[in-house]
């Protein structure tokens, strides 16, 4: 299938032009370059959150082949939903699904079904990949999964079945999980909830991370993406994980009573 964009214009230019001008300057280029095993960013609109996940991905070494895991905003479709063939479109050309290795995920992930109206409307994954198509190029291969469950055994089932089929790969591959963080708090509480589950998150914690979360009232909308990407992150070898940045989006906006949380981790 070829899904059109969903997003662009309002979460990201739709001009070309536009949009290569901003994706460069958020990734304005970092002291180091890190190989990674995987990374958490946000997917807000770009004006917000632009900059925290340019920080992410200009701190790595960015490979051709991905894993996109994150949440589903919408009611349609399944709980965990995945894409085995096709491409996304975005005003950079279309970005091609890795259709042997969402086939093999597919295969070492049961709950996993292929569902092309759990991803028609979804912007978690669209809004990360001009900035691939930019750093990784024509090259760039990805395995789409969109999540839309609250049970850990799941979460835990999918971070496996994506470490097996990563360490199966001849060549690196990174595991991406999209979320943002707390929302629509004031951003005295927001950053304190926010630390919470960044502690988590750093401590390569995943079953701390889900029961914060849910026990803490932090509306994290892709804390199910991040367990599952923590899970895969432990069983492929990681070591470490570092925050690169942290902001909402009252440092934007200015408002301060209703903000949104993004945070971008590296997982190494």
């Amino acid at each position: 299938m070829i899904r059109p964009p969903a997003v662009a214009g309002r979460f990201y230019p739709s001009d070309p032009r536009e949009l290569t001008r901003q994706v460069d300057a958020f990734c304005a280029a970092a002291p180091e370059r890190l190989r990674a095993i995987a990374c958490m960013v946000p997917h807000a609109g770009y004006m917000y959150s632009g900059h925290v996940a340019g920080a992410v991905y200009a701190a790595l070494e960015i490979p051709a082949r991905c894993v996109l895991l994150g949440p589903r905003h919408f009611p349609q479709g399944q709980p965990l939903a995945i894409l085995t063939e096709g491409s996304f479109e975005t005003p950079l050309g279309a970005a091609r699904i890795d259709a042997p290795m969402a086939a093999e995920l597919a295969r070492a992930c049961p709950l996993l079904r292929e569902d092309p109206v759990a991803h028609s409307r979804e912007h978690s994954l669209e809004v990360q990949l001009p900035f691939l198509q930019r750093l990784a190029g024509d090259d760039l291969r990805f395995a789409p999964v969109v999540l839309a469950t609250d049970r850990f055994a799941a979460m835990e089932e999918l971070g496996r079945a994506v470490a097996r089929v990563v360490r199966a790969q001849p060549e690196p591959v990174l595991v991406i999980a999209s979320s943002d963080m707390n929302h629509y708090e004031s951003d005295e509480v927001t950053r304190v909830k926010d630390r919470r589950a960044i502690d988590r998150v750093l401590a390569l914690d995943p079953r701390g991370l889900y029961d914060t979360v849910r026990s803490e009232g932090i509306t994290m909308c892709g804390y199910a993406a991040t367990v599952a990407m923590l899970v895969a992150a432990r069983e492929l070898g990681a070591q470490e994980a570092r925050l690169i940045r942290y902001a909402t989006s009252g440092d934007v906006s200015g408002d301060r009573e209703q903000v949104v949380g993004y945070a971008g981790i590296v997982v190494r």
